[in-house]
């Protein structure tokens, strides 16, 4: 455990840090954004993983939030959370366990999206008694999970097993996951309008069919950050906003120097024939996620920075093994590939901050010298 002041060249790698003042930044700005549109927020915490993370995204200790696992659920749950959605839809097998999460004060919500679910979670409301909040899954894109937003004898059918089983029918949710693939403002504008268009619909055919729709929640980070309207939509969700990474700089939802999440990590060698740059941080501690392939700018496994946080011009983690990251230089770049010797401590800006956050325990949050000001346990697990 790092003590309160340690200076990164004393800390072992590879190890997590956290840019407190950017995390708090990051919020501020995402908080500001959705009150001056009208909505809720409901920050989705499968990302940070870690309580005091939850602490700052969070409005108030008992929520709103949102989580990816049941695990999660548990966690913030025993820390005062309970106002709670577990985003995922719900298997039949997990019911007892949501019950349980339940039976200690958090009114914890679930979605699904078919008959089949709704039975389930039917008839374990009318054998419990509980009447498990739910909230049905629309599809906004085509991207995964939903119902679409248009089907009205699907998403009445479904809520009318649901109130005749003595579930309570929330209402709406979807996440606008092709807005991932976009980068141009108006698009991602445009995909924000989408995904609000359908969440009315569904929730208008759930109403004119006298069943209640209290909740029209949607939400990614993209659309959370370029939405210009959302009338009708009571709540927003986004997660990932929070840290930042650069799957989202390359789909133009945070800045480049917004990201408040690296991995620290050490020269053990090198290739000079190659123009290599071996460090101990493959892709145990980067995460496999290769997102940015896709987009404009391949950032391999991620951008190397100094012990600052500045990037270094061109240098990227060009690939990775289990414990060994290849550093080098962007193909065709015209830049010099900087003098570092073993031993030198490198800072790793990550492709997905869920996927990265993933390998590692805690973060050593930074403050505003560069220095460990604490250590933040993080949970993994389902």
């Amino acid at each position: 455990m790092a003590a309160e002041g340690t200076g990164l060249e004393a800390l072992g790698t590879p190890c997590l840090l956290l840019d407190e003042a950017r995390l708090r930044a990051n919020v501020a700005r995402m908080r500001a954004r959705l009150t001056a549109l009208g909505v809720a927020f409901r920050p989705h915490l499968k990302t940070a993983k870690s309580r005091e993370v939850a602490e700052i995204a969070m409005t108030a200790p008992e929520g709103p939030a949102i989580v990816s696992t049941l695990r999660e659920a548990e966690y913030f749950c025993e820390a005062g959370l309970r106002d709670v959605v577990y985003g995922v839809g719900i298997a039949p097998d997990k019911l007892d366990r949501v019950a349980a999460i339940r039976a200690g004060g958090a009114d914890l919500a679930v979605i699904l999206d078919s008959p089949e679910q709704a039975d389930a979670v039917a008839e374990h409301a009318d054998r419990s008694g509980d009447p498990l909040p739910v909230l049905i899954e629309v599809d906004a894109d085509g991207h995964r999970s939903g119902v679409a937003p248009g089907d009205a004898d699907l998403l009445v059918a479904i809520g009318r097993r649901l109130v005749a089983g003595g579930a309570s029918l929330r209402g709406v949710l979807l996440h606008a996951g092709d807005s991932y693939a976009l980068s141009d403002p108006e698009a991602l504008a445009a995909a924000a309008e989408a995904e609000r268009v359908a969440a009315v619909t569904a929730a208008d055919i759930l109403r004119a069919a006298g069943l209640p729709c209290p909740v029209v929640s949607v939400g990614s980070t993209p659309t959370a950050r370029f939405a210009r309207d959302l009338t009708g939509i009571t709540e927003v969700r986004a997660g990932v906003f929070m840290f930042g990474d650069l799957f989202q700089a390359g789909v133009g939802a945070v800045e480049p120097e917004d990201i408040a999440l690296s991995v620290l990590a050490t020269v053990i060698g090198h290739q000079r024939r190659k123009g290599w740059i071996i460090t101990d941080a493959g892709w145990m501690a980067l995460s496999r996620d290769r997102g940015t392939a896709r987009q404009a700018v391949d950032q391999g496994y991620g951008v190397v920075c100094d012990l600052d946080g500045r990037p270094f011009p061109d240098l990227i983690v060009a690939d990775a093994n289990q414990e060994h990251g290849i550093v080098a230089l962007r193909r065709g770049s015209g830049a010099a590939l900087p003098d570092l010797p073993i031993g030198a401590r490198l800072r790793i800006l990550p492709n997905h901050a869920c996927a990265t956050g993933a390998q590692h325990e805690s973060y050593h949050v930074l403050d505003g010298a560069g220095r460990v000001a604490k250590v933040w346990p993080r949970i993994n697990g389902w």
